[in-house]
């Protein structure tokens, strides 16, 4: 089992749920977040007054999924998430060692 974090741009959310369903990830995680990478946020004017947006809005997006479809769930993410332009974040892939339906007592596999 693998663990996927991945950091999307927020308006990107419903896009990137749609292609997880469609590859048969039924369960999914979302995290609001703020952050920055090459981007390093941007200035705007308020009322006169210039100051600097560090952190841009994101989203964070967890799934746990079974080896044999980490491929086509990363596949999916990226074209789902993907603008073209700066700050369509990243994708973050671990190793999970065991899970547990604590409803069920069901391990492994069968808890996802």
């Amino acid at each position: 089992m693998k663990k996927i974090e991945a950091i999307i741009k927020p308006f990107k959310l419903d896009e990137v749920k749609e292609a997880l369903h469609e590859v048969g990830i039924t369960g999914i995680t979302v995290l609001e977040a703020k952050g920055f990478g090459r981007q390093k946020g941007h200035t705007e004017l308020y009322r006169g007054a210039e100051y600097v947006v560090d952190f841009l809005p994101k989203v964070k997006v967890e799934v746990i999924v079974p080896d044999a479809i980490l491929q086509s769930a990363l596949e999916a993410i990226s074209r789902a998430a993907r603008t073209g332009r700066i700050g369509d974040g990243k994708i973050f892939v671990t190793p999970v060692e065991q899970a547990i339906r604590i409803r069920t007592g069901e391990q492994g596999n069968d808890a996802i």
